[in-house]
């Protein structure tokens, strides 16, 4: 009875950690844009900030804090992973809003977490990239790794698509074409992660 429930807890765990995303694709790259990418995903500490001033900076990691509180209850991780998600994604010149909607949808901000594809980390991630334009030593469950991996990718993607959000979002999860998951992510980033600058001010 006790092996049992020991299976059965270990079962429950095993789901909790495991992400219901799917996984981006293997598509050969010129080499030009291989480069590139292996350039934008080199692992280098964040030389500066990138809110525009400390008003600003307080202003949206107070906001997005308590947004985010309940999924992450200790202060420090959620402060880091919320500056991390803001560097990264402005630097790949994307909507750091959206990308908090994307990690919703696809790990529900577990950072270890493990889609059935193999996909890793808070933004899942597929290992081939690494092999594609990392280094041995990148750890997609690295918390920045992870981020500037994912947000190259997204970026990536947009560029080949002219822009088009809806099939790059298609692209990141494996599903283009399909409306689900750029769906779900349009709904968590709207719904859940929209910010007006403006707004918070008052």
């Amino acid at each position: 009875m006790r092996c049992v429930k020991a299976l059965l807890l270990l079962l429950c765990l095993g789901a909790a950690t495991a992400a219901q995303a799917g996984a981006q694709k293997y598509e050969p790259l010129s080499a030009s844009v291989q480069a590139a990418l292996s350039k934008s995903v080199s692992d280098q500490k964040p030389p500066h900030s990138s809110f525009k001033d400390p008003i600003s900076a307080a202003n949206w990691l107070t906001e997005m804090s308590q947004r985010l509180e309940k999924r992450i209850p200790d202060r420090d991780a959620r402060l880091e992973l919320l500056r991390s998600v803001h560097y990264e994604a402005t630097r790949a010149g994307l909507d750091p809003q959206l990308v908090l909607g994307l990690i919703q949808v696809e790990s529900g901000f577990k950072k270890y977490a493990v889609s059935s594809a193999g996909a890793r980390g808070l933004m899942q991630v597929m290992p081939f990239w690494v092999k594609l334009i990392g280094e041995p030593n990148h750890n997609l469950f690295h918390l920045r790794t992870n981020l500037r991996y994912g947000c190259t990718i997204l970026r990536h993607y947009l560029d080949i698509e002219k822009g088009d959000l809806y099939r790059a979002l298609g692209r990141y999860n494996g599903s283009l074409g399909q409306p689900e998951y750029p769906n779900l992510v349009k709904g968590a980033w709207h719904g859940r992660w929209l910010y007006n600058e403006q707004v918070a001010l008052r």
